[in-house]
């Protein structure tokens, strides 16, 4: 199990899915965890199940990413409850599929605003409290689609070819800051992200959880290593 104690993580979208079980996975390995969905309710059931997951801590807070003081407001909140921020796990996103002859203005919008614009508007609050703790980790969680697209992606091909754009230009922003800064690469994954949520039957998908521990196995590199993209894919997908 890895070591988290005295780290603060802020997670973004961790109410439930990979989020969740990055936060399960701090609060297992004794940090704090700081949970968020734009869900009151989510967030404090969230709250309430890791609380006694592990050795670690847990708090919740309200967070439409999409706000930039709500995202202030999240990062604030970790602050003033545990002291500071080691770990940020842009995580919070959603895709709505559509050709680009069928792709409403606000489906477009809600994932450049979600997928993009968040991990922004969280990164921004979250860098002056990274340097005062000399240092930490900006995990971004993109997407194989943010290097292979696909038809009816016209918005989410977009949001995740953006992000891997931005963490690379953010990396070397803040790599002499003592701030890693990582995007994380998954391709099929067994989580609530459509509709239906996570199918019993798709045991070849990759689980959560397996995202969960690249980010810790990470977190335990030495200061000198910066994996600064990971792509992981399930290994044995159905044959066309």
């Amino acid at each position: 199990m890895a070591e988290f104690t005295g780290k603060v993580a802020v997670i973004t979208g961790s109410t439930r899915g990979i989020g969740r079980a990055v936060a399960e996975a701090i609060v297992k390995g004794g940090g704090k965890a700081v949970v968020s969905s734009r869900r009151a309710e989510a967030v404090e059931e969230t709250v309430q199940a890791l609380a006694g997951a592990g050795p670690g801590e847990v708090m919740g807070q309200v967070c439409d990413v999409r706000d930039p003081e709500a995202c202030e407001a999240l990062v604030s909140a970790a602050v003033d409850r545990f002291g500071g921020v080691d770990i940020l796990v842009n995580n919070a996103g959603l895709g709505r599929f559509a050709t680009i002859q069928e792709m409403g203005r606000e489906s477009w919008d809600v994932q450049i605003r979600t997928n993009l614009d968040g991990v922004f508007h969280c990164s921004k609050a979250a860098v002056p409290h990274l340097q005062e703790r000399g240092g930490g980790w900006i995990f971004n969680i993109g997407s194989l689609a943010g290097r292979n697209a696909f038809s009816g992606g016209v918005a989410y091909n977009a949001s995740k070819w953006g992000l891997l754009g931005m963490t690379e230009a953010m990396m070397l922003d803040l790599r002499h800051e003592g701030i890693r800064v990582s995007c994380i690469m998954p391709g099929s994954v067994n989580t609530h992200f459509f509709e239906d949520g996570p199918d019993p039957d798709d045991d070849w998908k990759l689980q959560a959880q397996d995202i969960a521990r690249v980010i810790t196995d990470l977190l335990a590199f030495p200061d000198r290593a910066l994996p600064s993209k990971v792509e992981i894919r399930p290994s044995q997908p159905p044959k066309k």
